[in-house]
């Protein structure tokens, strides 16, 4: 059946071409749309995932880490005193104007924690330059790789800059933190209440790990039923929580979802109308099939295999195409992978698409005759 078929493919190479094209450009735009997607939908819960906490205690009516609001200080003691946590540090996080070398200005988002926890936020995994030490000289912070753009164009170590009209500069070059439409710059918290005009009686939420073997939502149940106008969060739940809000507030979903549904469609009707037409050059050779014996069982699975080799070969070029696109875009800070249960399911879409385009040819074969050799 596969000799059969790939004789058929070789047969008709220009159709054959326009079917694996029209495969290709849907793995691709299918493929390009869900790394987007992915890309940007990490971004939205950064914070709360990249950050080294177990739980985040914040504002009772926030839902979203991106937009936190102001705790009392007093809290972070209340929350010391539960049972199961290991250590609870505060976090300030406030933005800020900056002003830059180039004489160009931008807004960054300023992220303040105790000295001794600056490790906590900066992960050795995260530093591209410098180390979390130099965070705690005068004016140090740090700058993301990603973001130079929107820092002046030079973020190199030991570069200066004005934050709030207050001298500052770059000590720490991260790659890779950072967050949905902000550039995130790390500091001391003193600094970054300084930076911001900040009282310090206020803080941006309470981050808790727990002590080894400790259940965090017993840990979460306690502090929210003993500490007032505050909500614990495991921090996965948090980062779901701002994804979803963000989602459901802009168009990202419906905008990603409303491309990828077009790519399905147009790779559909490429493939089904090519396989079509296609099959109505070819009426001669399925007659003579069915002349020496072939029925409509023999045809369909003749048809259906054809359709399946389409898929491996056009998906394996759109998949080559679009690790090109990948590799490429990594170089400017859109990182995004795909697991390999994400590539069956792409490769599985793509496949069904093949299929069910092949069904215009399926509907027309099988009402062909073997009488029509002759004629």
């Amino acid at each position: 059946m596969l000799k059969v078929a790939w004789k058929f493919i070789r047969f008709d190479k220009a159709k054959s071409i326009g079917v694996i094209v029209g495969i290709l450009i849907s793995t691709f735009l299918i493929g390009q749309q869900l790394g987007v997607f992915f890309f940007l939908s990490g971004l939205m819960g950064a914070l709360a995932t990249d950050v080294k906490a177990d739980i985040w205690v914040v504002d009772s009516k926030t839902n979203d880490v991106n937009q936190l609001g102001r705790i009392d200080v007093r809290n972070l003691r209340a929350v010391q005193g539960i049972s199961g946590i290991k250590e609870a540090f505060p976090i300030l996080i406030s933005g800020a104007s900056c002003n830059y070398e180039n004489g160009t200005s931008g807004a960054i988002t300023l992220i303040g924690v105790d000295a001794n926890q600056l490790n906590s936020v900066l992960l050795p995994s995260k530093i591209n330059e410098g180390k979390t030490a130099d965070l705690q000289t005068d004016g140090a912070v740090s700058g993301e790789y990603y973001e130079k753009k929107n820092l002046g164009g030079k973020i190199d170590v030991g570069t200066d800059f004005e934050i709030n009209g207050k001298r500052a500069f770059f000590a720490v070059q991260t790659k890779g933190f950072r967050g949905f439409g902000s550039s995130f710059c790390v500091t001391t918290i003193e600094r970054a209440r300084y930076y911001s005009n900040q009282p310090v009686s206020t803080i941006s939420a309470v981050l808790v790990n727990l002590q080894p073997g400790a259940n965090i939502d017993e840990v979460v149940a306690n502090i929210n039923a003993t500490v007032n106008g505050v909500k614990a969060w495991p921090a996965p739940q948090l980062a779901a929580s701002s994804v979803k809000k963000i989602l459901s507030s802009s168009g990202i979903a419906l905008s990603t979802g409303t491309l990828i549904i077009f790519a399905l469609i147009a790779g559909f009707f490429i493939i089904g109308l090519t396989m079509y037409s296609s099959a109505l050059d070819r009426l001669k050779d399925y007659g003579t099939l069915k002349a020496i014996g072939a029925g409509n069982a023999y045809i369909t699975r003749l048809i259906l295999t054809q359709a399946l080799l389409f898929s491996v070969v056009g998906f394996l070029i759109g998949l080559a195409l679009l690790e090109g696109f990948r590799q490429g875009v990594a170089n400017s800070g859109l990182i995004f992978s795909f697991s390999p249960l994400m590539l069956l399911g792409m490769f599985t879409t793509i496949g069904l698409i093949s299929l069910s385009g092949a069904s215009f040819a399926l509907s027309r074969i099988r009402s062909v005759e073997p009488a029509a050799v002759f004629r």
